[in-house]
């Protein structure tokens, strides 16, 4: 008789055991996503966003929002690729010649955020982000067909003149600040130079090694390196996934820290949450959102990705395992949040982080086989 117990307790003990082991391995979930219907999700959003009054500026143009067009512009080729088109989507044309307008009319147009209308130094703010965002879209644009074009040229050449020379931000630009969490804020000036490095990492035919560039993209990898030990996780990400595109950006210590810090914020179930990449509080006082969601999971999966980091492999599997679980059948979006304030998230507003959050997923899992043109 104490034998069989004996034998139950070790038997319950062995499936007790498996049953953990199982909860953390990866998901074996359908490895399938609905590239269709993310494609239609964010069309839509962008031809609202090329719509909407608050997003028009002046010449017949639009503001290259950090949650739904940037995004988007870096987005749509990859999808385009899995999706076998040849052809930019209609919104998207939309978004690029207005884009391009702005880059040939820069010294006319007026910026995003004027200091007349905003008060200081909204202009400058203003002039920094969009060069940097503008160099984004174009550089994707022509990474998508393999040649550097005269107008991403002269989208970099706007981005370097106003690149800092000297002082705290020497090597980064000047970013907006209206206290918005994660883009518009005090630290936005790091996710802004990320993102300028993953423009010049993207542009083709070679131009990160240009003669003419060197002084600049050195410039920029000694602030980031400066910067990214004491930025939040968020940022620190980004970083990591600019490096993929620049290795120089970061030493050797600094990337395996990223990794390190990047794979224990992992949630159990193989996801990631934005509202634990910071320190970031709701004005309102709302709680964050504590679970895992499509941006954050899209986001650090495709950093870890592309970090070349053997440790992360692992937690990859996983991410990438929740974000083919977790694209929303109805909308074929992936869901987030906002750090900001609790939102409807069926308003339009209330979509901003889900635009930015299904751009990141498909990034993310764009190189992965599985991916579905109709349900």
């Amino acid at each position: 008789m104490k034998a069989s117990v004996a034998a139950l307790v070790i038997l319950a003990a062995a499936l007790a055991a498996t049953a953990a082991a199982t909860a953390q391995a990866p998901h074996p979930a359908a490895r399938t996503w609905n590239a269709q219907a993310a494609a239609d999700y964010l069309d839509g959003r962008l031809a609202w966003w090329l719509q909407w009054p608050n997003a028009a500026r002046d010449h017949d143009t639009s503001c290259v929002s950090c949650h739904t067009a940037a995004p988007y512009a870096i987005a749509r080729p990859a999808l385009r690729r899995v999706l076998g088109q040849r052809d930019a989507a209609v919104p998207e044309r939309a978004m690029l010649a207005g884009v391009v307008k702005r880059v040939t009319l820069w010294r006319e147009v007026e910026p995003f955020y004027p200091d007349q209308t905003r008060g200081l130094p909204k202009s400058s703010e203003s002039r920094g982000t969009e060069a940097v965002l503008n160099a984004l879209v174009l550089a994707a644009r022509d990474a998508a067909a393999g040649t550097l074009t005269a107008d991403t040229r002269e989208a970099m050449a706007h981005m370097w003149a106003l690149q800092f020379k000297a002082g705290d931000l020497k090597g980064a630009w000047a970013w907006l600040n209206f206290h918005y969490e994660p883009w518009e804020s005090g630290d936005g000036a790091c996710y802004g130079a990320a993102l300028a490095a993953v423009a010049v990492g993207t542009a083709p035919g070679g131009y990160a090694s240009s003669a003419e560039i060197q002084e600049q993209v050195g410039a920029l990898g000694e602030y980031l390196r400066r910067r990214v030990d004491r930025e939040t996780l968020f940022n620190r990400a980004t970083v990591l996934w600019a490096a993929s595109r620049l290795p120089a950006l970061l030493t050797p210590a600094q990337r395996d820290a990223i990794v390190d810090a990047a794979v224990s914020a992992q949630q159990n179930d193989g996801g990631w949450a934005l509202g634990t990449l910071g320190a970031f509080k709701r004005t309102d006082g709302t709680p964050l959102d504590a679970v895992s969601d499509g941006y954050a999971t899209g986001l650090v999966a495709l950093a870890l990705r592309h970090s070349g980091s053997a440790r992360a492999s692992a937690a990859v599997t996983r991410g990438l395992a929740w974000l083919q679980e977790h694209q929303d059948p109805a909308t074929g979006r992936w869901r987030a949040s906002s750090l900001n304030k609790q939102r409807d998230p069926a308003s339009d507003a209330g979509k901003f982080m889900s635009d930015a959050a299904t751009a990141y997923a498909v990034l993310a899992l764009a190189e992965t086989d599985g991916a579905i043109s109709s349900r």
